[in-house]
């Protein structure tokens, strides 16, 4: 009877469910439970077992630099940081209303953590997600373009559930690549949600853009269904090396303001 269970198992697909049945069986003996109860054991197993396979699965091709869940965030550390706003985002009720989330604030105070860890929040709510940053995917976009293939190539950017684009405004664009960020902000408009990570204030993407007209529209349609976290305080790595007598203390701390 064993083998014949475990031969169905096999044929449904049902491996993690195979691999605890004995044990589950002992328990159920053990526990004087019910077949049903036995069964809904069983199967739990299976379900687990794929949630978790899901979220490996999802995870690496996600593209995250690294691994940070929001846990890892030192709120004490960084006190410029909305820990009450954070927290509402992590219920993600952003994602369901197809909102946007902008970071701002200047380098090291944790914004790609930020970003990475409500990514992760929402690969375990089951939605599809991918990071980058902005230098890589406009360079990928552009070679696409040359090589004819961009709308087929645009696709991996419109349609995960939550596109991260990280370090937005490091580096000045030239006009073809702020028009691609631009086309990849307008067609995922109200239809997919978006963060943001940026060390630029509004006012300042007309610069790193080039042009003022088009950094409105892309922001005209980034910021009309959006949340935005101002991030005011040091770099964690400077902090780092202050403590080890490396830098002097600064006389000022600076944050960048979001409008």
């Amino acid at each position: 009877m064993r083998e014949a269970v475990l031969d169905k198992l096999a044929k449904l697909g049902l491996d993690q469910a195979a691999a605890t049945l004995d044990s589950r069986a002992e328990e159920a003996a053990r526990k004087e439970w019910a077949y049903t109860d036995f069964l809904e054991n069983l199967l739990e197993d299976e379900v687990q077992a794929r949630r978790a396979r899901f979220r490996e699965t999802r995870t690496r091709l996600a593209g995250f630099p690294f691994i940070k869940q929001l846990d890892d965030f030192r709120f004490d550390q960084q006190p410029g940081v909305d820990k009450k706003q954070v927290l509402e985002l992590a219920t993600l009720s952003f994602l369901a209303r197809k909102d946007n989330v902008i970071l701002l604030g200047p380098p090291g105070v944790g914004k790609s953590h930020l970003s990475v860890a409500l990514g992760l929040k929402a690969i375990e709510a089951q939605s599809t997600v991918y990071f980058i940053t902005l230098d890589r995917l406009v360079a990928d976009l552009m070679r696409s373009h040359l090589a004819r293939n961009l709308e087929r190539r645009m696709a991996v950017y419109i349609r995960p559930a939550l596109l991260i684009i990280d370090e937005v405004g490091y580096l000045p664009l030239d006009r073809q690549a702020a028009n691609l960020l631009f086309q990849v902000i307008s067609r995922r408009y109200e239809r997919a949600s978006t963060i943001v990570t940026s060390n630029k204030s509004y006012g300042e993407w007309g610069d790193f853009l080039g042009d003022s007209a088009l950094a409105a529209a892309t922001l005209d349609r980034l910021l009309h269904h959006s949340v935005t976290l101002n991030i005011r305080g040091d770099s964690y790595r400077l902090r780092e090396k202050r403590k080890a007598g490396i830098l002097a203390p600064p006389a000022t701390l600076k944050g960048v303001a979001g409008a």
